[in-house]
């Protein structure tokens, strides 16, 4: 459960981000008038990213044993790979999102009403949709759904709140640490979400299968709350496949070592910032939420 709510907790931030800084943008430029279409964008995105869950989750019902296992195993390590993709996206171009996104609204403003509409959809979609598939792909590889998706509830409500109280000045949070841990302890969710996924295929037969590298049913029983606790934040599974195994320890290893080298190479010594208030303006709401996208402190 927790680390559903840690998933939706830092996903929900990244898309509660990028709303931020398009109506601050907009305030600032005096077009609130095109708010609408905006959060109709938006609206789209939420619903797309709840279709993208209901079809993973009711999707495979009337499959066979092979098909269902299959397609898990596809998904999970294609959901792996989503939220890869997107830690490293985060860590590389964080600094440049406010001008990234203010280039494409002002693109979008010269443009039919639709334009609006299509950006709150890509931008907020994609977050969403990454964020269907993984908290899918963690709550199936746990066995615990009704807990997982209740994490994952909790998660992105948490973050809704978290995201308007930094819109408004009224927290400040250094966002900078907090993804660079999340990030840390989803690459480890991503490990045994990977490995799940293997063995998914392994069941399938798309994957040669083989006799379990240890049995630790004796030392971690399933139905223990330890195991219960492994289990659920780290899809733990006490007799894995060698080959589950070895694709843990690659996974964790390599992804490990380029996050570290990425995050780490780009903090460079820098004055500590001061937390002053800040006024409750469209100009400097823009600012600070270009500052928090950018990892500094608020």
């Amino acid at each position: 459960m927790l680390a559903n709510v840690l998933i939706g907790l830092r996903e929900g931030l990244e898309a509660g981000l990028v709303v931020g800084i398009l109506v601050a943008f907009l305030n600032k430029l005096g077009r609130r008038d095109v708010l609408p279409k905006l959060w109709i964008g938006v609206s789209g995105a939420i619903a797309l990213s709840l279709g993208v869950g209901a079809v993973l989750t009711f999707g495979p019902y009337g499959l066979t044993h092979e098909a269902q296992e299959a397609l898990g195993g596809s998904l999970s390590i294609a959901a792996v790979g989503l939220v890869t993709w997107m830690i490293f996206w985060m860590a590389r171009h964080a600094r440049h999102l406010k001008g990234e996104l203010q280039g494409q609204l002002t693109t979008a403003l010269a443009g039919s009403a639709a334009a609006i509409v299509v950006l709150g959809v890509v931008s907020v979609g994609r977050e969403g949709v990454e964020t269907a598939l993984f908290i899918w792909a963690s709550v199936t590889s746990s066995g615990q759904e009704v807990l997982g998706l209740i994490g994952a509830l909790l998660g992105i409500l948490a973050s809704v709140v978290i995201s308007y109280l930094i819109y408004r000045g009224f927290v400040r949070i250094n966002l900078s640490r907090f993804f660079f841990w999340t990030g840390l302890f989803l690459v480890i969710v991503a490990a045994g979400v990977f490995a799940y996924g293997l063995g998914d295929l392994q069941e399938a037969g798309i994957l040669p299968d083989g006799p379990a590298a240890y049995d630790l049913h004796g030392l971690i029983p399933a139905s223990s709350w330890y195991g219960t606790l492994l289990s659920g934040l780290f899809q733990f599974k006490a007799e894995p496949s060698w080959l589950q195994v070895i694709g843990w320890v690659a996974y964790a290893a390599v992804v490990l070592t380029l996050f570290l080298r990425v995050t780490l190479a780009k903090k460079t010594p820098s004055a500590p910032t001061t937390a002053e208030p800040v006024a409750p303006q469209a100009g400097a709401k823009a600012e600070r939420l270009a500052a928090v996208a950018a990892g500094d402190r608020l």
